[in-house]
């Protein structure tokens, strides 16, 4: 009973339509956002040994959840890192600013690095060793590393959204289990196309070079981000979809 009566006020929101509508559109914007992070998750664990792969995508995502929820449990600290800290260029840089920036420069060394390896194979052959060296360890902590990043971003942004603390916890709950449900099918599809692999990485680079701009003060809309990497997976699908059509030559539909 007292359980109940402790829960009571924060399921007051089950009765409002308005609350209703602020979690799904909540849900919806947490699975977008997670799509950058899904991206990088599926190309870090496809660099360890096949056996550790799918086991490092289910550790690394639920950490990044028990994370998740610590935030917001300090979600009254973490509202307060969009104060300025200090002033440079014109611009007041606050604790998240600095930390879209380190994670925006992370994303940018790390899909570069990951483009010379695709481009180079040669110098990939020499730097195979220390490559297959990545161990479970390792990827968890990068996919925790750049989890927080996207974490402290989309909390500030649901606080734009709801002050009901119980949504934020469901929208969370629900868009990492889309994205624990959706890792393995998108990494093995990665891993079965090389050409999908470099639009990746390019995908990367570019949320690394918005997260930058993002903290320097030059906000990007995610929808013109969201759109341009729209158009691009349909430009690949048809390719795609042509080379497939050339391997069966004339006859192969019939």
């Amino acid at each position: 009973m007292q359980l109940v009566e402790f829960l009571a006020p924060h399921f007051a929101f089950v009765s409002d339509p308005t609350a209703w509508v602020a979690l799904l559109t909540l849900v919806v914007l947490e699975i977008v956002l997670g799509i950058d992070n899904l991206i990088f998750i599926s190309i870090l664990t496809n660099k360890l040994p096949e056996a550790q792969r799918a086991r490092a995508r289910r550790l690394g995502i639920s950490a990044a959840l028990v994370m998740r929820l610590i935030l917001l449990a300090t979600i009254s600290i973490i509202v307060q890192l969009t104060t300025p800290v200090f002033t440079a260029f014109g611009h007041g840089f606050s604790w998240r600013d600095l930390i879209l920036i380190a994670g925006g420069l992370f994303l940018v060394w790390k899909a570069t690095k990951e483009i010379h390896h695709t481009v180079d194979p040669q110098d990939h052959q020499d730097t195979m060793v220390g490559t297959l060296q990545l161990s479970l360890a390792g990827a968890i902590f990068q996919i925790l590393l750049l989890d927080l990043v996207f974490s402290i971003d989309s909390i500030i942004t649901a606080v734009g959204m709801t002050d009901e603390i119980a949504i934020m916890y469901i929208a969370v709950i629900v868009a990492v289990s889309v994205m624990m449900l959706a890792a393995t099918p998108l990494a093995n599809f990665i891993a079965r196309n090389p050409s999908i692999v470099m639009l990746a990485l390019g995908f990367l680079l570019m949320i690394g070079m918005t997260l930058i701009a993002d903290g320097m003060g030059y906000h990007v809309p995610k929808g013109y981000i969201y759109a341009a990497m729209g158009f691009s997976a349909l430009v690949e699908g048809l390719n795609m979809l042509a080379r497939n059509r050339k391997k069966q030559g004339p006859s192969g539909g019939h």
